[in-house]
């Protein structure tokens, strides 16, 4: 369904206000769409599907995306400031260099699975419960952000920061490549494998041998 509605906004510095139409899509599928060609209509997408679309460097900046799955999506370095993402599912999908600190906080919600994340930012963000499984996350920003009872289920966190991070009962169990520091992040109930023991004292050039 394709539903045209007004929307009302404020012009900055002036006492009027200007008519325009943002788009709402609702149970759609775009298959195989290059974005960047021709840009997506601003605004709200519920539930609806994106597969193999190309939305590389586009500005998604105040799109609303409800109960919507991206699969085999390219997102990479998009602009997302102020876009809303309320129960998401990314699978397959390449999303580099997101910061998604400017994103809609605003009931934010998604699942990450099977996706390239590297280089992006998720900045002092809530991300109680989330998933990411089978995904890379190299030299992601998680620094004062909320991961308690998040799950990195097969995920590759080398030269991850996490700084000032609360990752109470958070789930490593199956990660690799992970350092966190025991003394500048909130561990309590967060679950590892002996195998990775040595990401939590990699500070004390500490050697453990099997």
């Amino acid at each position: 369904m394709n539903i045209l509605t007004p929307k009302i906004s404020q012009k900055s510095n002036s006492d009027f206000f200007f008519l325009n139409f943002a788009a709402i899509m609702q149970d759609q599928t775009f298959d195989k769409t290059d974005f960047t060609k021709n840009p997506l209509e601003k605004g709200e997408y519920e539930n609806c599907t994106f597969k193999n679309c190309n939305f590389s460097e586009n500005n998604l900046s105040d799109f609303k995306f409800l109960e919507c799955d991206f699969i085999d999506c390219n997102l990479s370095l998009a602009q997302i400031n102020d876009t809303a993402f309320r129960n998401i599912s990314f699978k397959d999908c390449k999303m580099l260099g997101l910061q998604f600190e400017r994103c809609n906080q605003f009931n934010l919600s998604f699942s990450f699975q099977n996706c390239q994340l590297n280089h992006s930012s998720f900045f002092q963000m809530n991300l109680r419960k989330t998933v990411f499984k089978d995904c890379q996350l190299r030299e992601i920003e998680f620094s004062e952000a909320d991961l308690s009872n998040a799950s990195f289920i097969d995920c590759d966190l080398s030269q991850t920061i996490f700084q000032n991070t609360n990752l109470e009962k958070a789930d490593f169990r199956s990660a690799f490549n992970y350092t966190i520091d025991p003394e500048n992040n909130r561990l309590k109930g967060a679950k590892f494998s002996s195998a990775g023991i040595s990401g939590l004292l990699e500070k004390y050039q500490i050697k453990i041998e099997n």
